[in-house]
This record gives structure tokens, C-alpha cells and sequence, in this order.
């Protein structure tokens, strides 16, 4: 019998602040995150929104204690997760591979292959697929296992996403529930999922189905939560002059204060760890903004960090992967029928259209426009934000 690894994978954080400008060079290099007509291009712009964000990014880790605990949170869920199946009866080791800061996903693939792992599970800890997270680290994987052989010969299976799963939706509701009943009226407190927001041209040009799964995730914890509180989805972090999914947080929580409601409890939907996008942008950018428009009760839930209920489910869902239930890489991000799961947008001269939607994005943003927003503190994915 093979041995069996499960390879946890998350984006990473920096942990001291002079960690924050290489951390950012690292999100900006990966062209899933800011697409351009030319690699050429790609390293230069990470350098210069780095160089550009990175005492403002600092400022905002300053806020939560100088760095983000996301490796120590991963690490425990790690551990929990490791200990679960052990008293499941499964001997199988937990790897951690961050996309942009250490440890690297390729550290985990080397300790991987050293370790002689031949049946792997991979599993994201997004709950939710979307281009930038789970997409970016798959593909990722897809070009270090062509490049190497020993890796091809590692039977795998990918977990593409994973929010309908009734473990994650009662740990969900649980912690919801928990919050609820601290309101002083836990029945008329108004439940406000916040999401990460994406471009829309990453739904709508690109394919990506986060905006349906993140709705679709929102229908179903509410029915599993089965309390007769109203409820809003709305989309964080949204930056620059493109358009992004909406409603947007802060106009929604402007929105439902004039609408007269008194009590929030927020819920940060596509997170199960806390990072600086729950303690600084919710519990801190948020507050303020409903306390202004005149929302004083405002209460966070919790990430699911190592909440019993999610551990138990990821070991579930960690030994149906590994027990084959799953597709490979290539089977998920090429499938025979040809209906990839998103289309790669390429760069083409001439009147196309995909060339009219570049030329068209060149023109609304260009390298200037970019340099100003960041300057100014907004720039792309509002890195105090996304990270």
C-alpha cells in the first residue's frame, strides 16, 4: 500500500512587515491575478506596485500585530487535520503549499517527493473555485508536474471546490448561530455575508464560477442555519476604474443603515482562516463605516480556523480524495469535452475580440492610471485586502 499526503493549499502571508514588499512582488508576478498582453510585462509591474504599495500594505499589518497569522492558522488546521485521520485510521501526512510566500508550494512538492508520497490528495483551502485562488495554485502544480517526472508518476486527485458539503455549512451555521445569540435581539440582527470580490470580466469574459458558487454557498448555509433573520451577500475589496462583482460592502452596509437596520453580523464567506482581510479590513475599515452610518451593533463571526465540525469534514473530504474520489489535474483544468473549466484569454493583434478587450482594458487603465490608484492607496485586488 502507497503512502498517502494531503497538500493543503492556501495564498500566504507576510509574517514580519519586511516581508510585505517580496510578498507583493510574488502575488503581482502570477498573471492570474493581473493579466497583461506580454510576460515581458509581468515582473516589471510586479516591481513597481510593490515598490509603490509596500509602506501602505505595512501600515495595515501594523494594525494587526505586524504580520499575518495565516501560516500559523493553516499550520494548526494542518496539525488538527493530521490528528483527525489518524483516529480515522489513516496514516497520511499534511503538506502545506502557499501560492505566494513560504512555504512555498514547491517546498511542498520537494518535501513530497523526498517523503515518497504516492497517492495524493490536493485540496484548497478555498471553498470557493475562482481563477485567482484555487485556479492560479492548480495551474502552478500543472507546470511544476510536467517539468518533472518523479511528480507524474504521483497517483492525485484535485478538489475543485467544496462549499456545498453539509460539514462545512453546519460549522458555518454553527458559528453563525453563536454570534446571533450575543445580539441583544438575536432574531432581527441582519446576517451580511461579505465576499472577496473579482473583476466581473472574470465571470463574464473568463469563465469563472466563483459568483455562483459564492451565491449558491450563501442559499445554502442560510437554509442550513434555518433562523428568520434577513440576510445580504456583498463583495469586498473591489479597486480601480473596472467593474467589479457587486453590491459592494461598503455601499451595502451605507444601504441597509438607511434602510433603518440597527445590528449587523458579518460574515466573511470565502475565508475559513482569519488574515489581515478579517482583522483589519472588517473587524477595523467596516466597523467604521457602518458606525458612521449609524450601525453600532456590529459583530463579526469568526473564521472557521480549527472549528471541530470543519476539521471533521476536511478529513472526510481528504479521505474520499484520496480514495480516488476526484479528478487528476490535467482531467480538471483540460477536460476531453474541451469546455475547460475557464477559457486562457490570449493577446492578438488586429480587430479581434479578444484584442478589442485588451486594447480596451490597456486604454481604461494603462501603466499610469495604475501607478496613481496605487499610489493613492487603491490599487489592484486593494492588497490590504486581498492578503
Amino acid at each position: 500500500m502507497g503512502r498517502d499526503g494531503v497538500l493543503l493549499l492556501n495564498l500566504g502571508g507576510p509574517e514580519k512587515l519586511e516581508d510585505v514588499r517580496p510578498f507583493l512582488f510574488n502575488l503581482f508576478s502570477d498573471p492570474e491575478i493581473i493579466r497583461l498582453p506580454s510576460p515581458i510585462l509581468q515582473k516589471p509591474l510586479a516591481w513597481l506596485i510593490s515598490t509603490l504599495r509596500a509602506s501602505k500594505s505595512q501600515e495595515g499589518y501594523k494594525q494587526i500585530g505586524g504580520g499575518s497569522p495565516l501560516r500559523q492558522i493553516t499550520e494548526d488546521q494542518a496539525r488538527a487535520l493530521e490528528g483527525k485521520l489518524r483516529e480515522r485510521g489513516r496514516d497520511a501526512k499534511i503538506y502545506i503549499g502557499m501560492r505566494y510566500w513560504y512555504p512555498f508550494t514547491e517546498e511542498a512538492l520537494d518535501q513530497i517527493k523526498r517523503d515518497g508520497v504516492d497517492n495524493l490528495a490536493i485540496l484548497p483551502l478555498y471553498p470557493q473555485f475562482s481563477i485567482s485562488t484555487s485556479g492560479s495554485s492548480f495551474r502552478l502544480i500543472e507546470r511544476l508536474m510536467e517539468k518533472d517526472q518523479t511528480l507524474q508518476k504521483i497517483d492525485h486527485r484535485v478538489v475543485q471546490s467544496w462549499y456545498d458539503r453539509p460539514g462545512y455549512l453546519r460549522a458555518m451555521a454553527d458559528l453563525i448561530a453563536t454570534e446571533l445569540d450575543r445580539c441583544e435581539d438575536p432574531n432581527s440582527a441582519h446576517i451580511f455575508f461579505s465576499a472577496h470580490g473579482v473583476p466581473v470580466s472574470y465571470v463574464t469574459e473568463a469563465g469563472d464560477p466563483y459568483q455562483q458558487e459564492i451565491e449558491d454557498c450563501v442559499a445554502r448555509i442560510i437554509r442550513t442555519l434555518n433562523r428568520p433573520n434577513q440576510h445580504t451577500l456583498a463583495y469586498q475589496s473591489r479597486v480601480g476604474p473596472i467593474e467589479w462583482l457587486q453590491p459592494y460592502t461598503d455601499d451595502a452596509i451605507k444601504e441597509l443603515a438607511a434602510q433603518g437596520v440597527k445590528t449587523l453580523v458579518v460574515v466573511p464567506i470565502s475565508f475559513v482562516s482569519e488574515h489581515i482581510e478579517t482583522l483589519e479590513e472588517i473587524d477595523m475599515e467596516y466597523r467604521e463605516v457602518a458606525e458612521e452610518a449609524g450601525i453600532h451593533n456590529f459583530h463579526r463571526v469568526p473564521a472557521l480556523n480549527v472549528h471541530p465540525g470543519f476539521i471533521e469534514d476536511l478529513a472526510n473530504l481528504a479521505i474520499e480524495t484520496l480514495d480516488g474520489k476526484g479528478m487528476t489535474l490535467a482531467q480538471t483544468l483540460h477536460p476531453p469535452d474541451k469546455a475547460k473549466i475557464y477559457p486562457q484569454e490570449r493577446w492578438e493583434w488586429g480587430l479581434t475580440t479578444a484584442a478589442e478587450v485588451w486594447n480596451g482594458r490597456l486604454a481604461m487603465l494603462g501603466f499610469l492610471a495604475l501607478a496613481l490608484e496605487l499610489i493613492s492607496g487603491r490599487g489592484p485586488l486593494h492588497l490590504a485586502g486581498l492578503l
